[in-house]
């Protein structure tokens, strides 16, 4: 109430006097709480908090991860090393084939592995109870099955590559959880890093299977996750080499094929699209043999794979071989090698290797091993298309391609599987980079009834194709006959043309012998008629 006499004064109605002395004594607390200059601490007297550390329990796992590095090292070991008792392992044995590691080990230079998913694969992990020491809640390995493909890093010869080598000791090389993954991504590393990837073929390399439908519970339209970047590799002149060691099946048989190289090991390789039981139930052949279906004869003789090897030891060397001429890549040039043999060596059995008598032949083998560097020649495809001879070689070192008709063949004539083999040749040169010399005797395209069956002039101008399409340096070596279209398509692809012509040449629109008898049949009718023949 207004009268109330007993309302206490506000802070505002007290005297100035008053206000002041609060302050003085307000001022004075805090002061008090300062320390004076001459009591300040020096920096080295501060004393830093210390956070509370926990104490390490027995049961805490160790801080320097060596736990998990134990159970990486343990899966390493237990992948490396072969189960002799598996079947599949004894089964690999009894065939007389090199282990998966073993083939590795043999095709890389020594030391050279740098294993990508080593420990790819399937765990059954054991918890250890507390009498075997470890912290609480440590596992260990019971049991591991590795990914069935082994890849990675190597060398050959010191050069670089990454490979995939399929294991068909397990599951026969059918797709697991990771077998599809490694492989999409080896392929895909030798794309970016342009490397040649060499592929080491046994079993369906990582193609479906019963198995794992049932496993997975479902089925799926077929996917080809790794073909695009393999044919990236192809058009780029990646170096795609690939070895045949077992039954290749299926997408394994798919994947060495496309190869610009390809080998099949003879005593232990094969070929098909599916195995003798599925042959059995859809053509009804029965008690076929893996090699009686797609063994070396079938293969290595109809140009599906190049090069006939006796062993997986030999098949590995050819593989070494054919890398030493070519590049890491088609934007970079082949490797050049020091060469004793002198480069203007002259060999005067040349002259008189072509026979004077036109029906005697000669061997194009002699002719291309005398003019190129003294041991490097390596022909390829020497079991199919051998009207035609294709190979690689060096002049003073340095990698060329090599093409020769071969006049012991069918006279030399190109027919449609000779003309195949060209054409693949021609490519592989073109995305190498390596110039080509030929040697050609070439009488023109083969005639009759087989040819025409077998679609002769279809593969001809297919073959004609490729030699104008690629672009490739041609130096051209006339050694006896060229004639007809199949002459011009040799001799005539570059322009301005590289060609030279040996004292045995003979060349013409078609031989004069039968030209004489078909543009003037009429007259040679009727002088045999007036002669009375």
């Amino acid at each position: 109430m207004a009268g109330d006499t007993n309302e206490k004064p506000s802070s505002n109605d007290q005297a100035p006097e008053t206000r002041q002395a609060q302050a003085q004594s307000r001022l004075a607390q805090v002061s008090s709480h300062l320390a004076s200059p001459s009591k300040a601490l020096e920096p080295s007297q501060i004393q830093p908090k210390r956070s509370r550390r926990k104490r390490a329990s027995s049961n805490d796992p160790p801080a320097d991860h060596s736990d998990v590095l134990t159970q990486l090292d343990t899966l390493r070991k237990l992948a490396s090393t072969p189960n002799t008792s598996r079947s599949g392992y004894i089964r690999q044995k009894e065939a007389g084939k090199l282990w998966v590691r073993e083939r590795v080990e043999a095709l890389l230079d020594e030391g050279s592995l740098r294993e990508v998913g080593s420990v790819a694969g399937q765990v059954d992990w054991r918890l250890l109870d507390s009498s075997e020491g470890g912290p609480k809640g440590t596992e260990e390995p019971a049991k591991f099955t590795p990914s069935n493909s082994v890849q990675g890093f190597g060398k050959l010869n010191g050069r670089r590559i990454v490979f995939t080598a399929d294991d068909y000791s397990l599951r026969a090389g059918h797709a697991d959880g990771a077998l599809w993954e490694k492989t999409n991504y080896i392929e895909k590393l030798a794309l970016s890093l342009r490397v040649p990837i060499v592929k080491l073929v046994d079993g369906s390399s990582g193609g479906g299977s019963v198995t794992t439908i049932k496993k997975q519970g479902f089925s799926y339209v077929p996917p080809l996750p790794a073909f695009e970047h393999a044919v990236k590799q192809l058009n780029e002149g990646i170096p795609n080499l690939g070895a045949v060691l077992g039954p290749a099946i299926g997408l394994g048989a798919a994947r060495v094929t496309i190869c610009h190289f390809s080998v099949m090991a003879g005593d232990v390789g094969s070929l098909f699209n599916a195995g003798p039981k599925v042959v059995e139930g859809a053509t009804f052949e029965e008690g076929l043999s893996l090699r009686d279906l797609g063994g070396p004869d079938i293969h290595c003789r109809n140009g599906t794979i190049d090069n006939l090897a006796m062993n997986e030891l030999d098949a590995f060397s050819q593989l070494r071989r054919v890398l030493s001429y070519l590049p890491n890549s088609g934007s970079s040039i082949p490797p050049v090698v020091s060469s004793s043999d002198p480069p203007n060596r002259r060999d005067l059995a040349l002259r008189s290797i072509v026979p004077r008598k036109r029906e005697r032949t000669f061997s194009p083998h002699a002719v291309i091993t005398s003019v190129v560097d003294s041991g490097s020649w390596f022909e390829i495809g020497g079991l199919w298309g051998t009207t035609t001879i294709v190979g690689l070689g060096r002049l003073n070192g340095h990698p060329i391609g090599i093409i020769s008709n071969n006049g012991q063949i069918n006279s030399g004539a190109l027919d449609a599987s000779g003309s195949q083999k060209l054409t693949r040749h021609l490519k592989l040169c073109d995305v190498m980079n390596l110039p080509l010399l030929q040697f050609v005797d070439v009488p023109g395209y083969a005639v009759g009834t087989v040819s025409e069956r077998s679609a002769t002039m279809r593969h001809g101008v297919n073959l004609a194709a490729a030699y104008f399409t690629t672009t490739m340096p041609v130096f051209s070596v006339i050694t006896r006959r060229v004639y007809g279209v199949a002459g011009g398509v040799m001799l005539d692809c570059r322009d301005p043309r590289m060609r030279v012509a040996w004292p045995s040449g003979d060349w013409g629109s078609l031989p004069l012998q039968g030209g004489i008898e078909v543009g003037h049949s009429a007259e040679l009718k009727r002088a045999a008629k007036e002669g009375g023949e």
